[in-house]
C-alpha cells in the first residue's frame, strides 16, 4: 500500500484522487442533512442529492493516475459532465478552473495548489448570471484567500489544509447573516456546507490515510436520497433545466443572456468546447430551440419542480404513478393526476432532446422535414429510474410504473432494475408493469390505474386489474404516407418505392406479445380510417369501451373528423384528443392518425 507523505512540499495525482474520493465521500454520507436546510435558491431540498450526484459522476469514471495535472483534468470533466442543480454546476465550474489554471506538472507545490484555487474563483463568478454572496461562493472565496496567506509561509499541506477547517467554519456560519431566506430559517447555506463537508473529508483522509475504505467507496453504488421537509412556496419557473453543449458557436457571455431571458438562477460553466448550462425556466422546448444552433447540444435534464414539490407537500394520494413520455394523455390528466413522467431521449444527429419537454410536436415535425438525418431514440437509462424512484419512496407508500412495450425499448428493463433495487433498499413495493403497446393505449392504461388510485384501491387490486387491461387495450394507427417509415428503416426502400407507387396506406396495430403488426393496407387515408371504425365496431360486439383517445401526428383536422366518428360508434366523447408524441410520430410519420381504445374487462 503506497503511504502519502503529505508533509512533503509536492502531491501528485494520486494524492489528488484518493482525497476527491474522501470529500466526496462525506457529501455522500451527509446528503440528507445538506437536503434538508436547502432553502436557497430555491426551497425544493434536493441540494445534497445534486452535490452527491455531482461527485458520484467523478467517482464513477475516473481511475488512479500519478500525474496531478492529468487527475484534476479528469476530475474537472467528470464533474462536468455529471453535474446536477445549481450547486452541482458551480462546483463543476470550480473544478474545471482549477483544471485550467494547473500547470502541466505531474506534481504540485502548495503555493501551487493554492494560485490554482484562487485563480478558479473568477470561473465561478463569471459562470453565474447573478452571484450571490452568503453561498457557496463565498466560502470557497474566503478558503482561497486563507490558503493564498499561507502559501508563503508554510510549506506543508497537512497542516495548512487542517487549519483552514476554522476559517471554513467560520465563513459558513455568516451565510446564516447574510441572506434573507437564511436567516428566516436560522439554517446555514446548503451548497456551502456541502463544500466544507467536502474539505473535511479530504482533512479525514490526510490524517487517517484510509485508502482500503475509500476503494470501497469507489465501487459502491448510492441512491440519490431526499428528505420530506419542503415548503409549499410557489414555484415561479417550474422546470430546472440543465445540458451539456459542445463547440459552442457564440460567447459564453451571449450564452448566458439567452439563458436569463428565459429563466432564473442561470449558470454557465466549462468553455466554449464544453460547457454545462443550469437554468429554471417555464418554457424548456422555447429555450432549447433557441439554443439549438448554437453548439451541439449533447445532454439534457429538466426536472419538474412542481411535481417534485407535490410529491413532498401535496401529494392526493399514497401511491406514485410513473410512466415514460410515450404515454399520450393530456397535460390536464397529468397534472391532476400527478403523475410522473419520464421523458426517453430523442436525437437528430449529434444534438439531443428530451420527448415532449424540451421538443413540442411542432418543432419536431419541422425538424423531421428539414434535417438530414433521420432521428433516432435511446431508452431512459436505469439511474434516471433510480434516481426518482428513490425520491418517490422517500414521499409514498408505493410505486406503479406503467411504460410502453419492452419489445421497442429497454426502457422497461431499465425501470425494473430500479425498481427492484429501490423496493429493497427502502422496503416498499415498486410494481413495473410492461404496457405491451404504446401511445394512447399505454395512456389508457395509466388513466385507468390512476383512477384507481383515485377511488381508493388496494395496491394489489390495482396492479392486478392494470395486468388484466393489458389485453384490453388496443391502438390502431392510420398512416398517411410511408416517408418516415422508409427513412426509419421500419420498411425497406425496395418496398416502400412500390407501396408508394401504389399509393398504399398501411393501417398499424400491436399484437398481444407488443409488437407491431400490419393490420391492414388501404390506398388512401380515408380508407384506412375507414377500416379502423369497421374493425372497432366489431370488436364492440358484445363489449362496452371503458374509454378512448385520439391522436394525430400534427394533423388536428384529422383528428376532429376522427373523434366525431368515433364518438357515433361509442356513444362517447374521447377523454384525450392529443399530438402523438414525437418519439412515436417519428415512425408513423407526419399526418398519422390513431384511435386508442380500452374495453371494459
Amino acid at each position: 500500500m503506497e503511504m502519502y507523505q503529505v508533509e512533503a512540499p509536492h502531491i501528485n495525482g494520486k494524492f489528488l484522487y484518493y482525497a476527491f474520493i474522501a470529500g466526496g465521500n462525506q457529501i455522500l454520507q451527509n446528503q440528507v442533512e445538506i437536503n434538508r436546510i436547502n432553502v436557497f435558491p430555491v426551497n425544493d431540498k434536493d441540494t445534497g442529492t445534486n452535490l452527491a450526484s455531482t461527485v458520484r459522476s467523478v467517482i464513477d469514471n475516473i481511475k488512479p493516475h500519478k500525474s496531478y495535472k492529468t487527475t484534476v483534468n479528469n476530475i474537472a470533466d467528470a464533474a462536468l459532465n455529471g453535474a446536477r442543480g445549481n450547486s452541482g454546476v458551480i462546483f463543476a465550474q470550480f473544478l474545471h478552473g482549477m483544471s485550467r489554471e494547473t500547470e502541466n506538472k505531474p506534481v504540485i507545490t502548495l503555493p501551487e495548489f493554492a494560485e490554482s484555487v484562487n485563480k478558479s474563483i473568477p470561473y465561478i463568478y463569471d459562470a453565474i448570471a447573478n452571484p450571490v454572496e452568503g453561498t457557496m461562493l463565498t466560502v470557497i472565496k474566503e478558503w482561497s484567500d486563507f490558503l493564498n496567506s499561507k502559501k508563503e509561509s508554510v510549506n506543508d499541506f497537512k497542516s495548512v489544509i487542517i487549519d483552514s477547517v476554522a476559517v471554513l467554519e467560520k465563513s459558513l456560519a455568516e451565510t446564516t447573516l447574510k441572506l434573507k431566506a437564511l436567516n428566516k430559517s436560522g439554517f446555514v447555506d446548503a451548497g456551502a456546507k456541502g463544500f466544507v463537508l467536502f474539505i473535511k473529508g479530504i482533512i479525514d483522509f490526510i490524517i487517517n490515510r484510509n485508502i482500503r475504505t475509500l476503494a470501497v467507496v469507489q465501487n459502491e453504488s448510492i441512491s440519490l436520497i431526499h428528505t420530506e421537509e419542503l415548503s409549499d412556496e410557489e414555484i415561479t419557473h417550474r422546470f430546472c433545466t440543465e445540458a451539456v453543449i459542445r463547440n459552442l458557436k457564440t460567447s459564453k457571455a451571449e450564452l448566458q443572456a439567452v439563458l436569463s431571458k428565459n429563466g432564473e438562477s442561470v449558470v454557465v460553466a466549462g468553455s466554449e468546447t464544453i460547457c454545462r448550462i443550469h437554468v429554471h425556466t417555464n418554457r424548456p422546448a422555447e429555450l432549447f430551440h433557441q439554443l439549438k444552433d448554437m453548439g451541439t447540444i449533447t445532454f439534457q435534464k429538466v426536472d419538474d419542480m412542481v411535481r417534485q414539490q407535490e410529491a413532498v407537500t401535496r401529494r392526493k394520494w399514497n401511491i406514485a404513478l410513473v410512466t415514460d413520455s410515450t404515454c399520450d394523455l393530456s397535460q390536464e390528466l397529468i397534472d391532476f393526476f400527478q403523475i410522473h413522467v419520464v421523458p426517453i431521449n430523442l436525437n437528430f444527429g449529434e444534438s439531443h432532446y428530451l420527448d415532449k419537454v424540451t421538443i413540442q410536436p411542432d418543432q419536431f415535425y419541422d425538424l423531421l422535414e428539414t434535417h438530414a438525418e433521420f432521428p433516432k431514440t435511446s431508452q431512459i437509462n436505469e439511474q434516471a429510474f433510480t434516481n426518482l424512484y428513490s425520491h418517490l419512496a422517500s414521499h409514498y407508500d408505493a410505486v406503479i410504473a406503467v411504460h410502453l412495450t419492452s419489445q421497442f425499448s429497454g426502457t422497461y428493463a431499465n425501470s425494473l432494475k430500479a425498481g427492484q433495487r429501490i423496493s429493497k433498499e427502502f422496503n416498499k413495493p415498486v410494481h413495473v408493469i410492461d404496457s405491451k403497446n404504446l401511445s394512447g393505449a399505454l395512456g389508457l392504461l395509466v388513466l385507468k390505474a390512476a383512477r384507481n388510485i383515485e377511488a381508493g384501491e388496494p395496491l394489489e387490486s390495482i396492479v392486478g386489474s392494470l395486468e388484466k387491461d393489458v389485453s384490453q387495450s388496443k391502438i390502431f394507427v392510420s398512416v398517411r404516407n410511408l416517408k418516415s417509415m422508409i427513412r426509419g428503416g421500419r420498411v425497406s426502400k425496395p418496398k416502400g418505392f412500390i407501396a408508394s407507387a401504389l399509393g398504399l396506406n398501411p393501417v398499424i396495430s400491436m399484437d398481444k406479445n407488443g409488437k407491431s403488426l400490419l393490420f391492414g393496407k388501404t390506398f388512401s387515408q380515408a380508407a384506412s380510417l375507414n377500416k379502423i371504425y369497421s374493425h372497432i365496431r366489431k370488436l364492440s360486439d358484445g363489449k362496452s369501451v371503458w374509454n378512448y383517445i385520439i391522436l394525430h401526428a400534427h394533423n388536428p383536422e384529422g383528428a376532429r373528423q376522427a373523434g366525431e366518428k368515433m364518438a357515433e360508434i361509442t356513444g362517447m366523447k374521447p377523454v384525450s384528443v392529443v399530438n402523438i408524441s414525437p418519439v412515436i410520430g417519428m415512425h408513423a410519420g407526419n399526418g398519422a392518425i390513431a384511435v386508442s381504445l380500452m374495453f371494459n374487462s
